[in-house]
């Protein structure tokens, strides 16, 4: 450096080099109902900065349980959607990509056939995780909106065609690094999309008699899910929370806040008290599909679903009482991007 302060470089009008950047990772998830990818990087306190992201409602479950088959025009919403998220990878580069694939493509006599196709053509090769490996996902990419002083935490995943359900030890969670310990967890095949088609909303007639009968019949099933039953007092007296991971309860946390458009910023990790929450998806049974479809939080591509996943999570909430609910923009997808980064060094 020469007595003015500037180096060589600078003296000769040469530019500096570009800043390193962190490796980049992608994570992509097809669902019975959605496609979505999320694309992010390692930052400075162990968290994800996410870079890019993606989701679309491909209704990729959509006749399953009749047919036992994905059919032609879900596959090929679904392979649109899939296209779009390779032509970002391929513009991004990330060092790994993770994608799974749940239970359209788990319970489907076609749904290997169908990623074989998407595989060849587009280069994503899926992994059909099993339930189990679903809930352990999203309870580490849940794992940071813990409350490390709560006794027990239930995580709720309500999804196209199942809902996962897991009861951890936040304090044993936060303390376990990539592997967090479950204490019971339990899938049952309660869906958006399959209970749309087969116990969906009336058009006409008394909607509030059928949202309760659909309510008491969902929380029938979802008592027997998981064997906790041992840990139902700690919820009954406010020793444990709730925490929610699903488009049903960021839609209704998005329409609880009037968002003028859906903001992940305001929603994730936002406290929904229960009363709040029974109180829009009582608004939202009141409204017509249109109405619904209107409101920038759930679109016309939610506007049939969005109810029926109301009724799925206020059944559990019904035999697992709570005051409220954590929103979780998060679950699944994080959990992959987190194990991707540990086996590549990005983290630790």
């Amino acid at each position: 450096m020469n007595k003015d302060g500037r180096t060589p470089a600078q003296r000769s009008g040469a530019r500096p080099g570009p800043r390193s950047r962190p490796p980049l990772f992608a994570a992509l998830d097809l669902g019975t109902n959605n496609c979505r990818l999320l694309m992010a990087a390692a930052d400075a306190n162990g968290g994800l900065k996410v870079v890019d992201g993606f989701s679309r409602i491909v209704r990729l479950g959509e006749g399953l349980a009749h047919t036992g088959r994905l059919s032609e025009g879900a596959m090929a919403r679904a392979y649109q959607a899939l296209t779009a998220c390779a032509q970002r990878i391929e513009a991004r580069s990330p060092v790994a990509v993770g994608c799974v694939a749940t239970q359209a493509c788990r319970a489907a006599s076609n749904g290997q056939v169908f990623l074989n196709r998407v595989e060849k053509d587009l280069g994503l090769k899926f992994d059909v995780i099993t339930p189990e490996q679903e809930a352990h996902l999203s309870v580490l990419g849940c794992a940071s909106l813990l409350e490390p002083a709560s006794e027990h935490a239930l995580i709720v995943d309500i999804g196209g065609g199942s809902t996962e359900m897991s009861w951890v030890s936040p304090q044993d969670v936060l303390a376990a690094g990539l592997d967090p310990p479950i204490l019971s967890w339990g899938t049952c095949p309660l869906g958006v999309v399959t209970l749309a088609e087969d116990d969906g909303e009336p058009e006409g007639g008394d909607k509030q008699a059928w949202y309760r009968g659909l309510v008491a019949r969902l929380a029938e099933i979802i008592a027997g899910v998981g064997g906790a039953q041992h840990l139902r007092s700690a919820f009954a007296e406010g020793r444990g929370d709730i925490i929610g991971t699903s488009g049903t309860v960021t839609s209704l946390a998005g329409v609880y806040l009037d968002l003028p458009r859906y903001n992940r910023a305001r929603v994730d990790g936002m406290w929904f008290d229960v009363a709040d929450c029974r109180a829009v998806i009582a608004r939202l049974l009141a409204q017509t599909r249109e109405e619904r479809a209107a409101n920038p939080c759930i679109g016309k591509d939610r506007a049939d679903l969005v109810v029926i996943g109301g009724a799925i999570l206020d059944a559990v909430l019904h035999v697992w009482p709570a005051r409220r609910i954590r929103v979780a923009d998060r679950g699944l997808r994080e959990g992959v991007l987190m194990r991707l980064m540990a086996e590549h060094g990005a983290r630790t």
